[in-house]
């Protein structure tokens, strides 16, 4: 019987990966919801947020999932992302990573999250739906 590597939660929420200009202010729209990522860089500030609420108008890729490593994860654990993405890039499916100081969350298009979630229990995953 093959040992369960970590199990990971699929959220059922649809999100979006929104791009503004780096001196934009952070958008109150943007820390709508249980979960949520803003970073800024020199080059753009990036939010991840529920889709539901991003305007229009804003530049946005749309229907992502997401599936969360249930944690704590150790900051000396090494390899687990690596070892998602090459399940997931295997199967010829596209991942966005978020990380925080307990866990990390990999973001998969809508179209390709059941082959995912497949992909991921055949390489060992639990995958609690």
């Amino acid at each position: 019987m093959a040992v369960t590597i970590l199990t990971m939660k699929l959220h059922k929420e649809r999100y979006g990966v929104c791009r503004l200009d780096s001196g934009s202010k952070i958008p109150q729209w943007a820390s709508s919801g249980e979960l949520f990522s803003i970073t800024r860089t020199s080059d753009e500030l990036s939010v991840v947020c529920l889709e539901q609420v991003i305007p229009d108008e804003i530049q946005a890729e749309k229907s992502w999932r997401i599936l969360e490593v249930l944690g704590p994860l150790d900051f000396s654990l090494t390899g687990i992302l690596a070892a998602i993405s090459s399940i997931l890039a295997a199967n010829g499916i596209s991942l966005f990573a978020l990380s925080t100081y307990d866990t990390d969350y990999i973001l998969v298009k809508e179209k390709d999250i059941d082959r995912a979630i497949a992909a991921l229990r055949n390489g060992n995953y639990e995958v609690i739906t």
